[in-house]
């Protein structure tokens, strides 16, 4: 009986080398090809807050398009430093839903409407929003009950606030007096833009400065795309540990809603 020589490949050795060799390939070419359409078009971001309502809500899973501003070295997963500035950079429209890092740090991933652009003046008076001296006009809306945390329901105001150029979009505000309603003026400086949230007294956004933990003026190479449509939503209590929430929990209502 002939026996194999020790150290010498048989046919059902190689063959199962050559398919897992074909299958590591087939992964890694996923993973790049993964990465490139990550880097470059799109990018998904669940919602962690509640500073974008009543247009985002906690546990809303958005897709953000990378290519919307160009790209900078945020674009690009852990934000290594490869470049400065930003590649094929676009302006950006004020009243956009941008995701950016956070400028003190450069890692964390905050949601906001940009509604200041270079050289812009900013104020908030009373409740209302002053760009540029003018009143930012806003149209009462129904009231609605939320949730604004430890199980405490209470009654919201709702606004319709349209951006010179007719560009609409709903405001949450508990009231004229909160710590965010009278400012001084902002400039925004060049190179950097001014987001605020749209639930207008539940928001550390440009309002509030780095030194208290705010967000302050956005660099333009902070920025990581534009929000472009809640893909689908579920409720903060859904878990993937218990699986009859994806469906309990869900909110259908919300899936595939383009934002504005």
């Amino acid at each position: 009986m002939s026996q194999n020589v020790q150290g010498v490949e048989t046919p059902e050795k190689s063959s199962a080398l050559k398919e897992l060799v074909e299958i590591v390939k087939t992964i890694v070419y996923a993973l790049l090809i993964a990465l490139v359409l990550r880097v470059i078009f799109f990018q998904p971001f669940t919602i962690p807050s509640a500073s974008m309502e009543p247009n985002l809500y906690e546990g809303d899973y958005i897709i953000v398009s990378k290519y919307s501003y160009g790209w900078s070295k945020h674009s690009i997963p852990f934000s290594p430093p490869l470049f400065e500035g930003r590649i094929l950079e676009r302006p950006v429209n004020r009243g956009d839903i941008a995701v950016f890092k956070l400028p003190s740090d450069g890692r964390t991933d905050y949601v906001k409407r940009i509604l200041g652009l270079p050289g812009d003046r900013l104020q908030m008076r009373d409740g209302l929003l002053y760009i540029n001296d003018k009143l930012i006009e806003r149209e009462p809306l129904s009231p609605v009950r939320t949730d604004v945390g430890y199980g405490q329901i209470r009654e919201v105001a709702r606004y319709q606030e349209r951006l010179p150029g007719g560009r609409t979009y709903v405001t949450q505000d508990f009231g004229t007096d909160g710590d965010l309603d009278k400012t001084d003026v902002y400039i925004v400086p060049e190179g950097h833009y001014f987001a605020i949230g749209d639930n207008r007294d539940n928001s550390l956004d440009s309002r509030v400065p780095p030194a208290l933990n705010g967000v302050g003026y956005v660099p333009a190479d902070h920025l990581v795309g534009k929000a472009e449509i809640i893909l689908l939503s579920w409720k903060p209590e859904a878990t993937i540990f218990k699986p009859w929430t994806w469906v309990l929990d869900a909110r259908p209502s919300r899936f595939f809603k383009v934002l504005k």
